[in-house]
């Protein structure tokens, strides 16, 4: 009955875990009209946690099989990789005799980023339908697709870049105003016109809408995918991050391979593959030189500003604080126009911040899942969907901070926490 409704184009919630993820998604605009995405994104996976314990509490033998809580082990290497975060926060304030007010607000953060990146996939041990998720971020495209004439008329019409400042940025103390500010378009160092509707930069709303593309391919009703899929098109063109647009067009690609290796098919055109590189690997590597001269060329000054924060925060990281890291982001020098070091970059900024610990405590429960979803996708969609959310989170650690912007991504950590439970369909 579920999936004929689905396939007429009815999908609505049916529990409660389902009806907060489904209104919060479908609210999306009206979080951010309000200055509240940031909020909203960041208690929602703490609200999850507390119903699946108030589950787990009540759990008995008398439990029916389909309402039984059950984490995977995967899920608890993500959960042991975060609370190591929080240890490696810790020992690097005392390493560095930060104050106890500095570390409290450290560990805030930590609660409203690096645990959210565990509690997300936990709450996928919920009974929460990922086809829920799917309709909902197609939902979020086609209301998307009625605001993108203003998208366009603002910056003709001359309207301010932005409209307000939410009061409610008073909570996030230590944040800045863009996390909180109503923005109708911003306009680039260089001058250049890019969008980032409710995310706080032009580049963030690239990696969602890599996320929104993934989840809303694997959505059933063709009208629906549809509105999802351009959509999610439009928001990774309209800001101009040159990672979204390459990562839009390679994930399908990689991960329509990477989940057919079994197919006989594949497995040929994988041996024709292989003598073909062999042959003319000159060409392909000149190709591929070619590319990332032109790619880091497309904005020059961006990619000078992220690869010397790069090099200063892995260079200070190994002289200074190798184990535990500084425990928090510096402001860097001039060379690149003060930013933080340790930003814009998820593994330097791990190893600055965090030090070597930190950094295994995120590549460990990475790599691990990599490879059990690679497995399990051979046979399940939903484990082929986890692996694309995975692929893609590591594309974005070279040009984002994975645990600054999960407020916004969390669908896609609740399907791949779906993708770890031992059946995924």
């Amino acid at each position: 009955m579920t999936e004929t409704k689905q396939k007429l184009g009815k999908i609505q919630p049916e529990n409660f875990p389902e009806r907060i993820v489904w209104y919060t998604m479908i609210g999306t605009y009206i979080w951010f009209l309000l200055g509240a995405t940031y909020i909203v994104g960041s208690v929602i996976g703490w609200i999850l946690l507390f119903y699946l314990l108030l589950k787990l509490w009540f759990q008995d033998e008398n439990t029916p099989p389909e309402e039984r809580i059950v984490i995977p082990w995967i899920t608890w290497i993500w959960v042991i990789g975060m609370l190591i975060m929080e240890v490696a926060l810790i020992m690097g304030h005392l390493d560095f005799n930060l104050s106890m007010g500095k570390m409290i607000k450290s560990s805030i953060g930590w609660a409203k980023g690096w645990a959210l990146i565990a509690l997300y996939p936990l709450a996928g041990c919920l009974n929460i339908r990922p086809q829920l998720i799917y309709r909902a971020v197609c939902v979020i495209g086609l209301q998307t697709l009625f605001i993108a004439p203003l998208l366009i008329i603002a910056p003709i019409a001359g309207l301010p870049t932005v409209l307000y400042v939410s009061p409610l940025k008073a909570v996030g103390a230590g944040l800045g105003s863009t996390f909180f500010d109503v923005s109708l378009y911003q306009v680039d160092f260089d001058g250049q016109i890019r969008q980032r509707l409710f995310t706080p930069w032009g580049p963030a709303l690239g990696f969602v809408a890599n996320i929104y593309f993934t989840l809303a391919m694997q959505e059933k009703n063709k009208k629906w995918r549809w509105y999802g899929l351009i959509a999610a098109a439009y928001m990774s063109q309209i800001c101009k991050s040159r990672l979204a647009q390459v990562a839009i067009l390679s994930t399908p690609i990689f991960i329509f391979f990477l989940s057919r290796l079994l197919r006989p098919y594949i497995i040929m055109a994988s041996g024709i593959f292989s003598v073909a590189t062999g042959i003319l690997a000159t060409n392909i590597l000149n190709f591929f030189d070619e590319f990332w001269k032109k790619f880091k060329a497309a904005r020059a000054d961006s990619s000078r500003v992220r690869a010397a924060l790069k090099q200063i925060a892995f260079d200070r990281a190994n002289k200074e604080a190798p184990i535990w890291g500084h425990g928090i982001v510096e402001r860097g020098p001039h060379a690149v126009e003060f930013m933080p070091i340790g930003s814009h970059h998820t593994w330097a900024g791990l190893a600055f911040v965090k030090g070597m610990v930190g950094f295994y405590a995120l590549a460990i429960p990475m790599i691990l899942s990599f490879f059990l979803l690679l497995i399990k996708s051979q046979k399940s969609k939903d484990a082929a969907t986890g692996l694309a959310i995975v692929f893609i989170l590591f594309l974005y650690t070279f040009g984002e901070n994975l645990e600054i912007l999960v407020y916004l991504y969390w669908p896609g950590m609740i399907v791949m926490g779906i993708a770890f439970k031992p059946n995924p369909k």
